[in-house]
């Protein structure tokens, strides 16, 4: 077990450098945004969902009716069914661990377990990982918030955090895609969406982004099997 242990401090060290940083900015927005304090590790805790967690924040203080924040979270968080596909929830006995692994089953744990060959991966180094990445996410979000009293009111552009790595995600993709369509769709669908005011703008764009990439990926379809010319 310590050997495991270990092997997964020396995996996450990357998470904990992009974890820490990003969590002490989520603890920071969340206190600047009127909540207290002590919602930040909480949240970080019981949600652990990190796009997810800056986004909450923001519709909780517009007021956003319960009911759209739950679809919201659905489609946000969807990506997370097709890691389930390979994640080998097999080496887990238990329900207490199967039930954490499917819990702290995010996109930076995926993409270490993904670089561990199988033969080398256990069920204690799987379950490290997944609780030193979640402590991480915790602590950074405690940092935060408790470091937001020694700071400004006020602190311009903080609210930008979650947009910025965003927007960084998806220069990336854009660079390292030879297809550009998914990028021009998510902007077409950004624009669609504005008339509809800011709290519906993420539901209805996501809406749109998803309905032109299945008509995007059938029009593929018919064009490899000779439908369309």
């Amino acid at each position: 077990m310590r050997a495991d242990f270990r092997r997964a401090l020396r995996d996450t060290v990357p998470v904990a450098m992009g974890y820490t940083p990003l969590g002490a900015a989520f603890g920071i927005l969340l206190v600047n945004s009127g909540l207290a304090w002590y919602w930040a590790p909480l949240s970080a805790g019981l949600i652990f969902a990190g796009s997810m967690e800056f986004l909450a924040v923001g519709l909780i203080t517009a007021g956003t009716p319960l009911l759209q924040i739950a679809v919201m979270t659905l489609a946000v968080n969807f990506r997370h069914v097709f890691y389930a596909l390979s994640f080998p929830m097999h080496l887990l006995r238990g329900w207490g661990r199967r039930v954490y692994g499917a819990f702290a089953l995010t996109d930076e744990t995926y993409s270490l377990m993904a670089t561990v060959p199988r033969q080398e991966m256990s069920a204690n180094r799987l379950t490290f990982i997944q609780l030193l990445s979640h402590a991480y996410w915790v602590s950074g979000s405690a940092i935060g918030a408790l470091l937001s009293f020694a700071l400004p009111a006020s602190i311009d552009g903080l609210g930008f955090v979650l947009t910025a790595l965003f927007v960084v995600l998806a220069q990336d993709c854009f660079y390292k895609r030879k297809d550009s369509a998914p990028t021009v769709m998510g902007l077409a669908a950004g624009f669609a969406a504005l008339g509809f005011g800011e709290r519906s703008f993420l539901a209805v764009a996501l809406t749109v982004y998803v309905a032109m990439l299945l008509g995007w990926f059938a029009l593929r379809r018919k064009k490899a099997t000779g439908d369309v010319t």
